[in-house]
């Protein structure tokens, strides 16, 4: 059995008196170096937290909170630690997610922390690994580039789109290993067989950025493909990763986790389903309990793989009803903006199913006389709000409950 590094067999008691004692510094160095945090830490003697107790006390941060504070205080609204007022000048690439969201990365090694999650999915130093991650102002594609390079691996840039080039670069280059999100590995080799193109050489794969639903994973497999999952974000880096066992996630070892009751910044016991909070000990971006909006729950017991580290049952849905789409994640406030423009609607709910090995979405819109051209003036609207494609239903005024619910993804997870 081959592990990244002693970290991730110690004893896990001695893993978490290593977080713990780590974690008074990071607040001082927050409170000290990120403006936005001495506002957020105001009042907080960082020599106090020593407990998960006392970090339960302090304040949660949210998505919402990050992007009012970058719109306030730009680039990174004071929470990144890079100099005075956190100089965007001291990054090595500056990123714009949809939000929008500012994200950087700094040159220091490892940090985002994926080069775990791509050893424990088989990739060695030497091998080849096509990386189909955006690129383009988004920060995925550098996020498994330079955890790749840095494992020693040489990398392909596929990011997205262009299938037909991409394949003959894999025939090309012959590398071993995927990097992207579950469904574009399907594109790839399917278009491979289309063009009579061998993509045979890429027998594991590290995804993220969408569900990997079980029988994709299985079908990958009868193709020759082992594909392991990662849960990261541009934020925080790694948060946690499969191992050969493939039983739940892995949570990284320079993260401190909790799962909280939604909404509220109250941890929930072992196996209790709630939102994924996380404390990094990066000391270029200290986000301090940083909620992700994903929901979670801690497993009992250890990763029969050997690694001691406390494990998630893995991505269970978003805590504010938000789904994500082929990678992309679709917000309630894009189907109100769809609502806007069509004052005809009454009511909608966005349906996200698995149809045909893929994401896809159905907006159903309660109205009252609906034809066949508002229907596709509705689903070009849908497209311009959310950037990806789907099918609207009309349906009859009150045939959809009134429970609050904007967006509905009803795809398995088990």
């Amino acid at each position: 059995m081959e592990y990244f590094d002693t970290l991730e067999t110690r004893a896990p008691q001695d893993r978490e008196a290593a977080l713990l004692a780590a974690l008074p510094a990071q607040i001082d160095h927050a409170k000290t170096r990120a403006p936005g945090y001495g506002e957020i830490l105001a009042g907080v003697e960082p020599a106090e937290v020593m407990s998960r107790a006392a970090l339960a006390a302090l304040p949660v941060t949210r998505k919402s909170d990050l992007m009012e504070r970058q719109a306030a205080a730009p680039p990174f609204g004071g929470l990144a630690a890079l100099g005075k007022e956190g100089a965007a000048g001291q990054a090595a690439h500056l990123f714009a997610s949809p939000g929008p969201i500012y994200e950087f990365d700094t040159a220091r090694a490892g940090f985002w922390r994926l080069e775990r999650a791509l050893f424990a999915a088989g990739f060695r130093p030497g091998d080849v690994v096509h990386n189909c991650f955006a690129y383009h102002l988004t920060p995925g594609g550098w996020m498994l580039d330079g955890a790749a390079r840095s494992l020693g691996c040489a990398v392909v840039p596929g990011g997205v789109g262009n299938s037909e080039q991409q394949v003959q670069a894999i025939a090309h280059f012959r590398p071993s290993g995927y990097t992207g999100t579950p469904d574009f590995l399907k594109v790839l080799l399917d278009k491979g067989d289309e063009l009579g193109v061998d993509c045979g050489s890429i027998t594991r794969a590290l995804v993220s950025g969408g569900a990997l639903f079980p029988q994709m994973r299985q079908a990958y497999a009868e193709r020759g493909v082992a594909v392991l999952q990662c849960y990261a974000t541009a934020d925080l880096g790694l948060i946690a990763y499969e191992s050969e066992a493939r039983e739940g996630m892995i949570l990284d070892e320079h993260i401190i986790v909790e799962i909280l009751r939604p909404g509220t910044g109250d941890p929930l016991p072992e196996g209790e389903v709630g939102e994924v909070v996380v404390t990094t000990l990066n000391p270029d971006y200290p986000l301090i309990r940083f909620a992700t909006g994903d929901l979670s729950a801690i497993l009992p017991g250890a990763s029969p793989c050997g690694r001691t580290a406390p494990r998630i049952k893995g991505w269970m849905g978003r805590a504010d009803q938000a789904a994500k789409v082929k990678g992309m994640f679709v917000q309630p406030a894009q189907v109100a903006a769809v609502l806007k423009r069509h004052r005809e609607i009454a009511r909608a709910r966005l349906v996200v199913i698995r149809q045909d090995d893929s994401d896809a979405m159905i907006l159903h819109c309660e109205v009252s006389g609906g034809d066949e051209a508002l229907g596709e003036a509705i689903a070009a609207s849908l497209q311009e709000a959310c950037k990806l494609k789907g099918a609207v239903e009309l349906v009859a005024p009150g045939s959809l409950p009134n429970d609050g619910k904007v967006i509905d993804d009803q795809r398995s997870y088990d």
